[in-house]
């Protein structure tokens, strides 16, 4: 088969390119797809140039979610059936014109939704699911602060938190652009700010009348972490995702953790067990009959940036390198 591989295994965008490679045969409890469309993640930026490791067992083609056609079943498979349209999750493999997945990280690909939507849901919105949901617990009347807000992660997080009913949602953002799209969605942020201008702790301080925001989903980490600590209120959790500005916070007051009795958790999603991902792609499934298309209508809804073929793989990188989206970027197979 073709898939997406990368010039002595690791390197820049220019080492992308469309090459032969086996075809997966699928095992007990997995299904074979052929893949539609797959989504643009910044794992697979990491990955490409060497820095982030590759479960164990999973392919070494970057990707991790994609649409596509079921074309062959496993041994044991019962949840599927040859031609079913899916959508899925996967360890890596996506960037291909197919992949393994188990049958327990599929779901069903609603009508509503074209193969492009449906590729940009896996990972960004069962990710945003777990930081808000599972480890955040968001409720009903909660203050949300959400960083990289015009990321895949933050629109679905900025959504689900509206549709689990938070009194405030603030996203952060670089530009004005993204802050005014962001609160023009439906069901988008109620409040945005601007971190490289502004203070986003004493922003949400003043939306929140002094007393702090109830969640936070941070990807920045060092940078933000200071400020994140101060924003969160008594009782607050955070849930970090990634740490882009760095890894090592140089002082860290534990005080203001213990007194104010916060939460702060890791999360990961890529290298979890297959059981905790079935069991969280489960749960996910009553948020998924809520998702629709940006014009569908639904309360949550995926947002696609620029769709490219795979042919011109390495703008869609740039792209995302260049850290230019609001929304998704999608790759089409052909």
């Amino acid at each position: 088969m073709r898939a997406v591989l990368i010039k002595d295994g690791q390197g820049p965008i220019e080492n992308l390119y469309i090459g032969e490679t086996d075809k997966p045969v699928p095992t007990k409890g997995q299904v074979l797809v052929k893949i539609v469309a797959f989504g643009l993640n910044r794992m697979d930026h990491y990955q490409r140039q060497g820095g982030y490791p590759v479960p164990p067992g999973a392919s070494s083609i970057l990707g991790v979610e994609f649409s596509g056609r079921v074309t062959e079943l496993g041994e044991g498979v019962t949840k599927w059936a040859v031609g079913d349209e899916v959508l899925g999750l996967v360890g890596g493999g996506a960037y291909a014109e197919f992949v393994n997945c188990d049958e327990g990280l599929l779901l069903k690909k609603p009508g509503h939704l074209s193969w492009v939507e449906a590729a940009s849901i896996p990972e960004n919105f069962i990710t945003a699911y777990q930081a808000l949901v599972k480890y955040g617990e968001v409720k009903k009347g909660d203050h949300v602060l959400i960083h990289a807000g015009a990321s895949g992660v933050g629109i679905a997080a900025i959504q689900i938190a509206r549709e689990y009913g938070a009194a405030t949602v603030t996203a952060t953002a670089s530009t004005t652009e993204k802050l005014d799209w962001l609160r023009s969605i439906p069901n988008g942020a109620t409040h945005t700010v601007n971190y490289k201008t502004e203070d986003f702790a004493a922003e949400v301080k003043k939306t929140t009348n002094g007393k702090g925001v109830d969640v936070v989903i941070d990807f920045v980490g060092q940078s933000h972490w200071a400020k994140n600590v101060e924003s969160l209120a008594i009782d607050g959790r955070m849930t970090i995702l990634a740490t882009m500005s760095g890894n090592e916070v140089p002082n860290v007051n534990l005080g203001t953790i213990l007194y104010k009795r916060l939460r702060i958790q890791g999360s990961t999603l890529r290298s979890r067990s297959l059981q905790y991902q079935t069991e969280l792609i489960a749960s996910f499934r009553d948020i998924m009959d809520k998702v629709t298309g940006a014009n569908g209508g639904g309360p949550i809804r995926t947002y696609i940036h620029k769709v490219y073929p795979w042919t011109e793989i390495q703008r869609a990188h740039h792209e995302m390198a260049d850290n230019k989206n609001s929304g998704k970027i999608i790759v089409e197979v052909q």
